[in-house]
């Protein structure tokens, strides 16, 4: 039985099973900062277990979505309010999205930013302790999202504290609030996320009071999923429709001494070699 830390915590489980059932048969496991940075940046995980009965999906909502802007039907709901509403709009992907199961840990954005808060990270090294997944995706450190960068670091640092033979095979991070387009080819993660553009649509769409709000991320995320697949490669055809971009994050788990500014760093260097010298070349 898992023991979330705060009042309004909770697991949803779509199908109703056992909450052992559905820790223990997850296989890939987001984690988000908010409600709906999951199905806008990890849905290439939600894809592959959709409909698999041997791949299953768990979500995890960090933080209780206070602060997300808010308009139209929303512009007067107060913070408390807009929690309860995301908290339902989450349920309703899980739904959609034939999760196993989704944990909403409702902690402050001001807490998962906080590094001297061992809460968040020891919360979510025990959930992935009790689910054991084979494959993590997370937000990517070069993300302009001071929450979500702090997603990155907590998820790291949960994996860091647990034994290796509990850790994924493989830790990706996701585009956000930074696309991943200016990475090295070489050093991309694509997944091809061409399949089932209604559930793509439909997983985006209910996150009413974040659309109804101002930002039209059900437009933008898939649009940037078109712009990746056509954009990719300059001298090839479109070998897909829709693609997301990841950072292969694993090296931080599997080299605990590894810092995770300089492996960013490393990234950003090798692009800024590959301008310089392209340059050099044609002036």
């Amino acid at each position: 039985m898992l023991q979330l830390n705060n009042p309004g915590a909770e697991l949803f489980i779509p199908d109703g099973a056992s909450e052992d059932e559905a820790l223990q048969r997850t296989t890939q496991m987001a984690i988000g900062a908010h409600p709906d940075d999951l199905e806008i940046g990890a849905y290439h995980a939600i894809i592959e277990c959709f409909g698999n009965e041997e791949e299953w999906f768990t979500g995890v909502a960090v933080t209780d979505g206070a602060g997300s802007p808010r308009d139209d039907l929303y512009a007067d709901y107060t913070d408390e309010e807009m929690c309860l509403v995301r908290k339902v709009e989450q349920k309703k992907a899980a739904m959609t999205g034939e999760y196993s199961l989704v944990a909403l840990l409702d902690y402050p954005s001001s807490a998962v930013k906080d590094p001297s808060n061992e809460d968040v990270f020891r919360e979510l090294a025990e959930l992935i302790r009790q689910t054991s997944p084979r494959i993590i995706s997370t937000h990517n450190p070069a993300d302009k999202h001071d929450t979500h960068v702090a997603t990155v670091l907590r998820t790291v640092q949960a994996l860091r504290s647990l034994p290796a033979e509990v850790r994924p095979e493989k830790l990706y991070g996701y585009e956000a609030w930074r696309d991943l387009d200016w990475m090295m080819d070489d050093d991309k993660v694509t997944f091809d996320v061409s399949a089932h553009e209604n559930l793509a649509a439909a997983l985006i769409g209910v996150m009413d009071s974040q659309i109804c709000g101002g930002k039209r991320y059900d437009l933008a995320a898939l649009a940037r999923r078109r712009a990746n697949a056509t954009f990719f490669a300059s001298h090839e055809v479109d070998v897909t429709t829709s693609m997301i971009l990841a950072m292969d994050l694993t090296p931080l788990i599997e080299d605990e001494s590894m810092d995770i500014g300089a492996y960013v760093a490393e990234h950003i260097n090798r692009f800024a070699e590959d301008v310089s010298e392209r340059l050099a070349t044609l002036i």
